[in-house]
């Protein structure tokens, strides 16, 4: 990769993509060296009812309390991006260098940036979420119910 003279960047469009698939379709990419953007991390799909989505993170982000101050709690993530980046962290095997490496390589944007709009944006057809029926959530709006101010993040 680092001598092969080309750069393996890759830019995906998330809006509409079932988040498991297209996270488990990122993660070959990244442990097959290539460097991947994905922007529109709000418009994400999570399918499934959407009071029940919500219900669940609502409990896996703000349920874990400590007995001690709220600075010694798990950090748990909040915004759309963070999200996608953690979904896309468990398919990794991130306790070997080869996974960390290839976490470090995943960039993760709401909306387009300035410097990705001129860019070809792909999207993977098996990760449509066209193919759903009516129960889904985007999460943008999984993550406004967790805190989210819907601001973009520095």
């Amino acid at each position: 990769m680092a001598g092969d003279g080309e750069s393996r960047e890759i830019v995906v469009d998330g809006s509409g993509m079932i988040m498991g698939r297209l996270a488990s379709l990122v993660a070959k990419l990244l442990l097959a060296g290539w460097s991947v953007k994905v922007v529109n991390a709000e418009k994400i799909v999570l399918s499934g009812d959407p009071k029940m989505v919500v219900e669940s993170y609502r409990r896996t982000v703000l349920g874990v309390k400590s007995r001690f101050s709220h600075k010694w709690r798990p950090k748990r993530p909040r915004t759309p991006q963070r999200l996608f980046k953690h979904a896309v962290r468990g398919m990794l095997p991130r306790n070997k260098a080869r996974g960390r490496v290839a976490l470090s390589r995943l960039k993760v944007y709401v909306g387009v940036p300035e410097e990705l709009k001129n860019r070809e944006l792909v999207r993977f057809p098996e990760a449509d979420a066209s193919r759903l029926g009516a129960h889904f959530i985007e999460l943008g709006a999984v993550a406004r119910q967790l805190g989210w101010k819907g601001g973009v993040e520095k």
